[in-house]
């Protein structure tokens, strides 16, 4: 079989495309003898900031010269970006020989999709030996797949509220379940200064080692570099990051305080290791800009932007970058995402909405969209899918304007493809 027919028989394997709980992973993960983990791990959970501090610390850990192997999900245009060994995703062969190894092993136990795809990428990791291993919570964190590693140190970036309908209805109890990829006495790094108690709960009860956000570490931007401070070390001058818009220092310096919790990795990194690290991370989608190719050309602004806390983020972003025209917004939001909420907070900084329908059980028409979106939200056009919404912003954008895309992966993924990148 192909890659594309593997990802066929997966989806068909399991009445349900959300399953969480780990037994049935873990028995199969353990037929593969791939329990415990025999490389270094960190993992990194959260609401939003999770896919840039990933980008981070795989960037520390390439900079350190360790063969590095980084799990993400979901992915933008190709499934194969979701497993990658030093910054590069895997190959069509590489993964289809792991989910080989993965259904002789499971025999009759089911596997939902995103579990296939975990255990691939921890078969990958095990066979590539990688020094190194970045993994990102795919939901929630205690019964997520991700979550039969023992990682030695765990991150959680934000807790706010979206997948409500798996992980309950306030942060207390989403905090909750995020702080499941805790394990008793190893170090814990918490990338935001305002987190539940049910956080700090669970880093009590299991007597865990804890740095956090403008209380054991601080970051703070002077022109066109920054500092960091904190568990005894200060990283002065440092280059602007790699990765654009005001939230990605706060990632970043979660990033590094992450880095020096993980001994095994890399004990004493030097400030020019880290600023090596910092300037060399690569990752689509999240407030990546295309600059105008031709005098005439608006630019592009791709994010996944697909919650309250996240649009607010990428509204910031946007006040902060300045446009000589107007802004035109791209949006497709799924049926189970609070559109008024994410309008609210965008409609200040888009001038012309381009509402798209998206395809899928989740999906909306654009119709739909409009009706969910608040009244601050002036729409111009209804575009029946990404494409013909790129190509709608594309004819009224003028000199000096930008269009911005966001909304989901599902969202950003076709507007890659439009734009040919």
């Amino acid at each position: 079989m192909q890659l594309p027919d593997w990802l066929a028989h997966q989806q068909a394997q399991h009445p349900n495309a959300i399953e969480l709980g780990l037994d049935r992973v873990r028995d199969v993960a353990q037929r593969l003898n791939l329990l415990p983990a025999k490389y270094p791990s960190i993992i990194v959970g959260g609401t939003n900031g999770k896919g840039s501090t990933v980008a981070f610390l795989t960037a520390l850990c390439r900079a350190a010269g360790l063969r590095t192997g980084t799990y993400t999900s979901p992915h933008l245009q190709r499934y194969n970006e979701r497993v990658a060994i030093d910054g590069q995703p895997v190959d069509d062969a590489t993964l289809i020989r792991a989910f080989e190894r993965i259904e002789q092993a499971r025999g009759d136990t089911p596997l939902t999709f995103f579990e296939y795809g975990t255990l691939a990428a921890f078969v990958i990791f095990d066979e590539a030996a990688v020094g190194a291993a970045v993994i990102e919570v795919g939901l929630g964190g205690r019964l997520d797949a991700t979550n039969i590693i023992d990682a030695d140190v765990a991150v959680l970036c934000s807790v706010g509220l979206d997948h409500q309908d798996w992980l309950g209805p306030t942060v207390e109890e989403i905090g909750r379940e995020k702080a499941g990829i805790f394990r008793e006495r190893r170090p814990v790094i918490l990338g935001s200064s305002d987190m539940p108690k049910s956080v700090h709960a669970a880093i009590a009860h299991l007597q865990c080692p804890v740095s956090q956000l403008d209380q054991d570490f601080f970051f703070e931007q002077d022109g066109e570099s920054w500092r960091w401070r904190g568990s005894g070390h200060a990283f002065e001058s440092l280059p602007l990051p790699a990765l654009k818009g005001p939230i990605q220092l706060r990632n970043a310096a979660t990033a590094i305080a992450a880095f020096l919790a993980w001994q095994r990795v890399c004990p004493t990194p030097s400030r020019e290791l880290v600023a090596r690290g910092l300037t060399t991370a690569e990752l689509r989608g999240r407030f990546q800009c295309i600059a105008p190719t031709q005098a005439d050309d608006p630019e592009w602004i791709l994010d996944v932007a697909h919650n309250e806390d996240s649009a607010r983020v990428l509204a910031e972003a946007l006040k902060a970058s300045a446009v000589a025209g107007k802004t035109l917004g791209v949006v497709g939001i799924l049926q189970d995402k609070d559109a008024a909420t994410i309008g609210e907070s965008l409609a200040g900084v888009i001038d012309e909405w381009v509402l798209c329908g998206l395809e899928g059980p989740r999906g909306s028409t654009a119709e739909d969209l409009r009706a969910r979106l608040p009244a601050s939200c002036r729409s111009v056009a209804l575009a029946p899918d990404v494409s013909h919404g790129c190509a709608t912003a594309r004819a009224l954008a003028r000199r000096g304007d930008r269009i911005v895309v966001f909304g989901s992966f599902h969202v950003v993924g076709p507007a890659l493809d439009w734009l040919g990148l």
